[in-house]
């Protein structure tokens, strides 16, 4: 299939990308500047705001901290890119268009769904109502102007992952007035080897953060948790972070999904039931020969960046190729000044090798601050930004006999 000149009668190629988050965008940039030379060929970024949302620093947000304002228009500036402001409120796979704000029709030929994933507050009763979370910038300041009210008191984070640990190491060290308890299922750092897991309980003893592992939270209260077997935990304010969810607007569409919303794709990314839609990020179901790949940054650029690629290589009139990515690091902020940098196998299964104190906040400050340069150098480069951790025998998916 190959682009056709908008003159006459014949239209452009319809690219709708939906979402700006750090897939979203890897592939609005990575596509925009392979195309930009290209007539036949138009690029269209929707996003709730203009502002790019740095997920990886939320937790800094969330206490009073003040980051870069990155504008996704002024970033697409000279693309050739448009971008469109608003919110997706429905996708018609067979009509082949987006709905935006109840009141906008995009149409697509070809659509790149990267729309992410959310808190979960559904799961547990009081959370929607009485739980702050970390979904966007505005989450995370609405947190930050609740610690700025309490002189005291107790703040409970839920969620021993990584977002868990990152926000209650922060908390503890920009509000040394509060007590933060966090509580989750698994130990903090259950994932890693045994000396980044003791780094990290070491980190959080000495912030004075109170861990309780292997406890359920069954509903938040306006001023308490309650947890299986009745105990509450009173708190001042409590900052969910156990569990995500994606938006319904795939499987409302028809678009085949798992057992979790997110679209099921093929090797090259694109919906198993309409080919004409690439999933990225964590809307999307994509299976290596690990398993399903779980949402990171460092796993959704490469999906955008490839999805890009895909699109390109057949509005040239080729075949795409399989998407492959192996995982390679976790690292994991402990307040400004100390981290932990767990290294991995392609299957996210932790190596012997960890860094750890002010080597470990230098690699992690760089992880974190890569992204938005990345794509200045995409938009210049383009082939700059394909170079990811294929994962050798890891990721290679066995057919079923």
């Amino acid at each position: 299939m190959n682009a056709q000149k908008e003159s006459g009668t014949a239209t452009a190629h319809r690219v709708v990308i939906l979402g700006a988050g750090y897939a979203g965008m890897s592939a609005a940039v990575q596509l925009a500047a392979r195309v930009k030379r290209r007539e036949g060929v138009r690029v269209t970024v929707v996003n709730t705001q203009e502002r790019f949302t740095e997920r990886m620093r939320l937790h800094m947000t969330a206490t009073g901290q003040r980051l870069a304002e990155l504008s996704i228009p002024e970033l697409l500036a000279g693309t050739g890119a448009q971008f469109v402001r608003g919110w997706v409120t429905a996708v018609d796979a067979k009509a082949k268009t987006v709905r935006i704000d109840d009141d906008r029709i995009l149409h697509y030929d070809t659509l790149v769904y990267g729309l992410g994933s959310v808190a979960d507050t559904s799961a547990v009763p009081g959370v929607e109502d009485h739980a702050y979370i970390l979904s966007s910038a505005q989450d995370a300041e609405l947190l930050a102007a609740r610690l700025g009210r309490l002189c005291s008191g107790t703040v409970v984070v839920v969620g021993s992952g990584l977002t868990g640990i990152e926000s209650a190491a922060e908390i503890a060290e920009r509000h040394p007035e509060l007590n933060v308890v966090l509580l989750g299922r698994a130990e903090p750092g259950a994932a890693m080897n045994p000396k980044a897991k003791a780094y990290v309980h070491a980190a959080l003893d000495r912030l004075g953060v109170k861990v309780r592992s292997g406890v359920e939270v069954v509903k938040v209260l306006p001023d308490a948790v309650e947890l299986a077997g009745g105990e509450n935990i009173a708190a001042d304010a409590v900052l969910w972070t156990s569990g995500t969810r994606v938006s319904p607007l795939a499987a409302s569409a028809g678009l085949a999904v798992d057992e979790r919303g997110r679209i099921l794709t093929d090797a090259a990314l694109r919906s198993v039931s309409h080919p004409e839609v690439y999933a990225i990020g964590d809307a999307a179901a994509i299976r290596q020969g690990y398993g399903v790949m779980h949402g990171t940054c460092q796993g959704g650029m490469p999906t955008g960046v490839h999805a890009a690629l895909s699109i390109d290589r057949v509005l040239r009139g080729k075949q795409p190729k399989p998407f492959r990515f192996g995982y390679y690091h976790t690292p994991v902020s402990l307040g400004r000044g100390d981290a932990v940098v767990q290294f991995t196998r392609p299957d996210d299964s932790p190596r012997r090798i960890c860094l750890t104190g002010r080597m470990a906040v230098r690699y992690k400050e760089t992880v974190t601050a890569s992204p938005w340069p990345t794509y200045g150098r995409m938009n210049k480069m383009p082939a700059s930004g394909a170079f990811w951790p294929r994962g050798g025998r890891f990721t290679r998916v066995r057919e079923a006999r």
